[in-house]
């Protein structure tokens, strides 16, 4: 079984609009983000986001490509920056099809970090606004990462005519 743990992306300032939706650059990076994962055959069985509207966002334009029905599966609370992760450790043992969570920092990092040293607190990845780490379950309780994917690494001439085959 395969997690996939994405940090939104970027927001525009919340003195611009205290509800923070994506930035132009973050829906850009995200349409990236969901045509690259498309085109590699990423698929999930739930998608399950914040409910702050960024996350929201994210998780909608990834819906559209990754899941069947083209829907995030489910609004969660317990995914904020400042959320404890024991609860979706518990939940994600439970899951045996693909997921992805939409979340935000530094909650997410925390949670790659218990998945995969039991340790919360430990640094294993560098997070960026759009990035997405995929865990892989080994066995009960034994995740690894498998990769990791940030929007810098999408762009550029070529990703941009691979992005624009796939509107079509």
């Amino acid at each position: 079984m395969k997690l996939y743990l994405v940090q939104h992306g970027e927001a525009i300032a919340e003195a611009e609009d205290p509800e923070r939706p994506l930035s132009a650059a973050g829906r850009a990076d995200v349409g990236r983000l969901a045509a690259f994962l498309g085109n590699a055959n990423v698929a999930v069985v739930r998608i399950v986001a914040s409910g702050k509207l960024r996350a929201r966002q994210t998780a909608d334009a990834l819906a559209g490509l990754l899941t069947r029905n083209g829907a995030v599966s489910e609004v969660m609370t317990g995914l904020r920056p400042g959320d404890t992760t024991e609860w979706l450790a518990d939940v994600a043992e439970q899951w045996r099809d693909d997921s992805l969570v939409v979340g935000h920092m530094p909650f997410l990092g925390k949670m790659t970090a218990r998945l995969v040293t039991g340790r919360e607190d430990d640094d294993i990845v560098a997070f960026t606004p759009g990035t997405v780490v995929c865990l892989e379950r080994q066995m009960v309780d034994k995740w690894s990462i498998a990769w990791v994917l940030a929007p810098m690494l999408l762009e550029g001439p070529a990703i941009e005519r691979d992005v624009r085959q796939t509107d079509r």
